[in-house]
């Protein structure tokens, strides 16, 4: 007999493949009946509300939140500063426009003053040069013009020498106003002669005479003949009577005071 048969066994007996299989079955029921009644208690029970998890806001995506904000900010303000500019540079573009116009105009208007100016420098030279021509001619002629009235000359100018002091008023035919060409139609009318009424055609009336050889009664004229703009009646001795103007009225006045252009003698 071996020394070790009195020693029992230390393993377990096996079991037979038949009792295996039992206990898996056994638990495998078991554990598809507790999961049928959990899933029958969670019918009976509310439904359950299934929350979504939003993904967390990490620091990167908040950065990039919010310089697109800034960006978008920037972007805003550089337009309404670029529209500011627009407008500014309209504004600055029209107010330049309106200075340049305004500036011609100073200049046009400056040009024409100047030369107005000067036309009239002109005028007042071409007419101080007149009267020392007339002044010239009058003293080497007095030898030859009559200083003495006779007949129906002396009539008109005793009647013009009458109206000294009349009031000048356009249009005026007396008796106590006077135009230029209405106070020399009233005179002629006094001996019989009928004039036009108005100084061009009064200009064109009996022959035409020269300055330097004037006679009393003879009709003075200022511009040319048939288109005169003022008449008077020379006198003699180097004066003439006339309605100058309003603020001189009816007067009489040296040759020199306003040289004539011409003359015309009727009588």
């Amino acid at each position: 007999m071996s020394h070790t048969a009195h020693i029992r066994s230390h393993r377990k007996p096996r079991r037979s493949a038949t009792t295996s299989i039992a206990v898996r079955a056994g638990v495998a029921s078991g554990v598809l009946g507790m999961a049928a009644a959990g899933a029958a208690s969670a019918s009976a029970a509310e439904p359950v509300t299934q929350t979504l998890e939003l993904p967390t806001l990490t620091a990167d995506l908040a950065t990039q939140v919010a310089q697109s904000a800034d960006a978008t900010q920037q972007a805003a303000a550089n337009y309404t500063l670029q529209a500011e500019r627009d407008a500014a540079a309209a504004n600055a573009a029209k107010q330049a426009k309106a200075d340049l116009a305004q500036a011609k105009q100073k200049a046009e208007a400056k040009k024409k003053a100047e030369e107005a100016r000067k036309a009239a420098a002109e005028r007042a030279a071409s007419r101080s040069a007149e009267r020392t021509v007339l002044s010239a001619t009058t003293s080497s002629s007095t030898s030859t013009s009559t200083s003495t009235a006779t007949g129906s000359a002396a009539a008109v100018v005793a009647f013009v020498k009458a109206q000294i002091g009349d009031a000048y008023v356009s249009g005026g035919t007396g008796p106590n106003s006077w135009d230029c060409s209405g106070l020399v139609q009233a005179a002629f009318k006094s001996v019989g002669v009928s004039l036009p009424r108005v100084s061009q055609d009064q200009s064109t009336q009996g022959t035409q005479v020269s300055l330097s050889n004037l006679q009393p009664g003879d009709i003075l004229y200022w511009g040319s003949a048939g288109s005169a703009y003022h008449v008077a009646v020379y006198v003699g001795d180097g004066m003439f009577v006339g309605a100058q103007n309003p603020s001189s009225g009816v007067g009489e006045h040296p040759l020199s005071y306003d040289p004539p252009t011409g003359a015309v003698r009727v009588l």
